[in-house]
């Protein structure tokens, strides 16, 4: 079928390409040996989406079981997404000069290790220290399967093989939260939340490493260190006020001058370090190409809506409408099967006709009318139609995720694929960080706001009832009047972030219809 060789050959023409982690790097790769070596990657991808997503409907109890507070509540989802969103252009690169193969086992390693860690934290810093490691290993899990697959399989057969990474999104999506609510409501507890998802990982590491066989290119290798400092230290300044401001300090203030400055200032010198470096972390000249730059703007709401959905849904449907965890897993089955459905449907016709952007374009249609109901919810909201709108939100970001990596990747070449691949990466978990920090100071603020005026009406201190900022989660220890209260402003509020997610989702729509549709190609590399 597609060789190898061909590929690292074409990527490196001077480099000497090593069969210790192939075997024979001239033989084809058969449909079987695509689907084996595809097993490994979905089952390590599987286990990363699932920690993720397992711990979003445990994390009321979690934070009521640890004394935590709504700012903290925002952290532990935020330090894992900004690990992950800082080191995916590092892994990208580092697949470009190194085994793909090792790479991604070390990513798994890393996953583990933060996982169990994760599971015996004994306070609120603890566990976010802890999820941000987690998130080093997400971020290369996330990035790498991207590179692998289209090291193995060209543009124009890749859709349908990214069908099957749509489904273990949409698998790990719907069983993450239900088995997160059936452990948190056992008498296991929440710890296991983290401890079961480790089996899985040593599996995938052990069918990796049977399964996955890839020619090692080796080529004068000069890591940009500089550059990759100053990358992530621009982005974690970026994540860390968008976290603390509007609880911690005022939007507009002298603090917040220092992180943007800071920020602006640090990511300014990662791109003069970069346009001066022959092994650019993130080569800037992949910006001229006008699909790869509205490619990158198009995937930041994918990651808003994708990551800002699973982590305040599950707030909504517990503290908002009282449903257990269980439960509240259960309510985003709409979302997750518009997601599965898409992402499958899309993939299947790609790969006929060679087509993406009727896909680009209507799924960020169908995702911008998502957001744009969602954002009319209340604690009343009928749940018949709240699921009606998750699945419009769902067949959105099904129809973009995937096929915003595939144009990418279609225009480049494999010299850069581990790059490029990995900044698409890299802009929606950052649009996934940002949209949640942002997203939970505003719903922090609302929910503050909303429970002091209702007090205030009956004449009653808001002094710890509020939930906002530095407040408590543990709604059920309140008095059943403020309870009702904190309920209805944790509703009325979730409105609110929606309507900021679909002004984020225009922007993506925006972008998409001015993408210039390539066909696509049915070799490995762009030198075929």
């Amino acid at each position: 079928m597609y060789k190898a060789t061909a590929t690292a050959e074409a990527a490196a023409p001077a480099a000497a390409i090593e069969a210790g982690d192939s075997g024979p790097v001239d033989t084809p790769m058969s449909h079987n040996q695509i689907m084996r070596a595809l097993s490994g990657l979905l089952l390590a991808l599987l286990v990363a989406i699932l920690s993720s997503t397992i711990v979003s409907n445990a994390l009321p109890t979690i934070l009521a079981d640890l004394n935590g507070s709504q700012s903290e509540y925002t952290w532990v989802v935020t330090a894992m997404l900004l690990t992950a969103c800082a080191t995916t252009p590092i892994w990208g690169k580092l697949s470009d000069l190194f085994s793909k193969k090792l790479l991604y086992q070390l990513a798994i390693v890393i996953f583990t290790v933060g996982s169990v860690l994760g599971g015996i934290a004994q306070s609120m810093p603890e566990l976010i220290a802890f999820r941000a490691l987690q998130g080093i290993g997400m971020g290369g899990l996330q990035a790498l399967i991207q590179v692998v697959i289209a090291a193995m399989i060209p543009p124009r057969d890749r859709g349908r093989y990214s069908g099957y990474i749509g489904a273990t999104f949409a698998v790990a999506t719907v069983s993450g939260p239900i088995l997160g609510g059936i452990i948190v409501d056992s008498p296991l507890g929440w710890r296991w939340c983290f401890w079961v998802s480790v089996p899985l990982a040593i599996a995938a590491f052990i069918v990796l490493g049977r399964t996955l066989h890839l020619p090692v290119v080796r080529r004068k290798v000069k890591i940009d260190w500089l550059g990759a400092k100053l990358l992530v230290g621009g982005v974690a300044l970026l994540l860390i006020w968008i976290s603390l401001a509007g609880k911690s300090f005022d939007w507009v203030s002298a603090t917040s001058m220092l992180y943007i400055g800071g920020a602006v200032a640090a990511l300014a010198l990662a791109v003069l370090v970069e346009s001066r470096v022959s092994e650019p972390v993130v080569p800037l000249r992949l910006f001229r190409s006008r699909t790869f730059a509205l490619s990158v703007l198009g995937t930041l709401a994918v990651g808003t809506a994708m990551f800002g959905g699973a982590v305040f849904l599950g707030q909504y449907y517990q503290i908002a409408r009282g449903y257990s965890p269980t439960h509240a897993g259960l309510m985003t089955l709409p979302m997750v099967l518009g997601l599965f459905l898409s992402s499958t449907i899309a993939g299947q016709i790609i790969s006929r006709t060679g087509r993406t952007k009727p896909f680009l374009v209507g799924g960020a249609v169908v995702l911008l009318l998502g957001l744009g109901l969602l954002s009319t919810v209340d604690h009343t909201t009928d749940l018949t139609l709240m699921g009606g709108y998750l699945a419009l939100m769902g067949i959105g970001v099904g129809s973009l995720m995937q096929n915003l990596v595939l144009v990418v990747q279609n225009t480049v070449s494999m010299r850069d694929m581990g790059s490029a691949s990995s900044v698409v990466t890299f802009f929606r978990t950052l649009g996934g960080s940002a949209g949640v920090s942002a997203l939970g100071a505003v719903l922090a603020t609302q929910v503050a706001s909303r429970i002091t005026d209702s007090l205030a009406r009956m004449g009653i201190s808001s002094q710890g009832a509020t939930t906002g900022g530095g407040g408590t989660l543990d709604v059920e220890s309140l008095p059943a009047p403020v309870q009702e209260i904190v309920r209805a402003a944790y509703g009325d509020a979730t409105g609110t972030i929606f309507l900021i997610a679909a002004c984020v989702a225009l922007v993506t729509l925006v972008a998409v219809v001015f993408i210039r549709e390539t066909p696509l190609r049915t070799t490995l590399d762009t030198a075929e």
